[in-house]
């Protein structure tokens, strides 16, 4: 066998691997929250776009909902403000809040022309349009944040309207109260929000970690599969703190309201989602109903 030959056998493999993952999650939707390092580096944000683009070309039904606040941060400076933030929530007066959507809103139309440039017809919008999000005033430890919105409901039709008309979907999480203020919204909520709304069968966290681990100090530990009964245990146990706790049981929250899987994926990889989605065995972390199988056993 000439060393082409080998090449593209190994290319053929790869694929001949994928292929009962296509089968299994044709038609089916996945929603990819997108943030953290892969939206600032350039390279890696063309890497994620791609590979969302290609799980909409094989059959997948992905919708994007991204972040922005590593940029918002750079444009409240730059009007010569400090960023503030109690729990992790930021702070978002009134003028905080115009230049979050501002931001949000060039981030979302910049990551459509992306999509586009690929060849897939995208859509970008907030969750203000269609009255896809609504919001209540959230609060840190009872103090007043300004405008951080809670999800009070989602209305998935307009998702509905344009995956029929063969549209990706690509939502900034800026959503409306009862009387149509407009509020930020933390992604990862917003994320899981319409993952459970529109009956997602996987969701997908982009983040800068490698996915979760048994022990935070021993990179050894980490956790390819867990099951929701598995990860409670683990929250119980205490080993789980920082930012992966709220993440771990927006995980949770998702799977119990009916999404069949949620993944962990370090977003720093080009093209995670993709092995992470279908590999026999992924880069991150499945976490998955108590009663769905396994794809492979540690």
């Amino acid at each position: 066998m000439r060393k082409d030959d080998e090449k593209y056998l190994e290319k053929a493999a790869v694929l001949v691997e994928a292929l009962p993952y296509i089968q299994k999650f044709n038609r089916k939707v996945i929603v990819v929250k997108y943030g953290g390092s892969a939206m600032v580096d350039e390279q890696l944000k063309k890497s994620v776009i791609s590979d969302v683009t290609l799980l909409k070309l094989v059959g997948f039904k992905p919708i994007i909902v991204h972040g922005g606040g590593k940029e918002i941060s750079k444009w409240v400076g730059k009007v010569g403000k400090e960023a503030q933030f109690i729990n992790g929530l930021r702070v978002t007066d009134e003028e905080t809040m115009e230049i979050a959507e501002m931001v949000l809103g060039r981030v979302n139309k910049s990551l459509v022309s992306m999509v586009e440039e690929l060849g897939v017809k995208a859509v970008g919008i907030s969750g203000k349009d269609g009255g896809l999000l609504k919001v209540k005033k959230k609060y840190a430890d009872g103090k007043d944040i300004g405008y951080v919105g809670e999800i009070t409901d989602v209305d998935p039709k307009i998702l509905y309207d344009l995956m029929e008309k063969d549209f990706l979907p690509i939502i900034c999480p800026v959503g409306l109260d009862d009387e149509f203020n407009t509020y930020n919204i933390n992604a990862d909520d917003a994320a899981c929000a319409i993952a459970r709304a529109v009956g997602a069968n996987k969701l997908a966290f982009l983040t800068d970690i490698e996915g979760l681990y048994r022990d935070f100090e021993d990179k050894s530990s980490l956790i390819s599969e867990i099951t929701v009964k598995e990860a409670k245990e683990l929250i119980a146990g205490g080993t789980i703190g920082g930012g992966m706790l709220p993440k771990l049981s927006n995980c949770i929250d998702a799977i119990e309201a009916g999404v069949s899987r949620v993944h962990i994926i370090d977003g720093r990889i080009p093209h995670s989602i993709l092995m992470e989605i279908f590999s026999d065995r992924g880069v991150g972390t499945a976490i998955l109903g108590d009663t769905e199988e396994k794809y492979y056993h540690e």
